[in-house]
């Protein structure tokens, strides 16, 4: 990741994708990590501090709801979560708010098939669903792939 960026992690729980990015981007970029729970923010807070990452900062908000910023982010990152929220659809487009003009959206999640990891099959998005999703809300699929054996990677800038 390149530094001078601002990474948005929407449902970044503990921060296990936003503390990683934070490090990668250094102290000329800017990490937000956002996430429904407040003590998941909490604990984000606190190994944040502890690592000594001051470019990382954390929201209590929704995904639907966050009113993080306008035309902010460089990412706009989904890890492994577009299928949690009450609303994917305003929770995209509420990240479509947020995106730069030449930003990206990029989404992690689960393939839709049963495994001993991850949450129930039956509400994981397929890969095909989450880039319907994507598109229909604004965004312009760049890449749509397999990550490895439990995961797919898309990839979208703005339509």
């Amino acid at each position: 990741m390149r530094e001078g960026l601002t990474f948005v992690d929407i449902g970044c729980g503990e921060g296990f994708f936003a503390i990683v990015a934070a490090r990668m981007i250094g102290a000329s970029g800017k990490v937000i990590g956002v996430d429904i729970n407040e003590k998941s923010i909490t604990r984000l807070r606190e190994r944040a501090n502890s690592e000594g990452l001051d470019n990382l900062s954390v929201f209590v908000a929704s995904a639907e709801e966050a009113d993080i910023c306008v035309a902010c982010a460089d990412i706009v990152f989904f890890g492994i979560d577009l299928h949690d929220f009450k609303d994917a659809r305003k929770a995209l487009k509420n990240a479509r708010r947020m995106l730069k003009p030449t930003g990206k959206l990029v989404d992690v999640d689960w393939k839709k098939k049963w495994m001993l990891k991850g949450p129930p099959a039956s509400i994981r998005f397929s890969q095909e669903f989450a880039s319907r999703l994507i598109q229909e809300a604004g965004f312009k699929i760049d890449a749509s792939e397999d990550s490895g054996p439990m995961h797919y990677l898309i990839i979208a800038g703005l339509a």
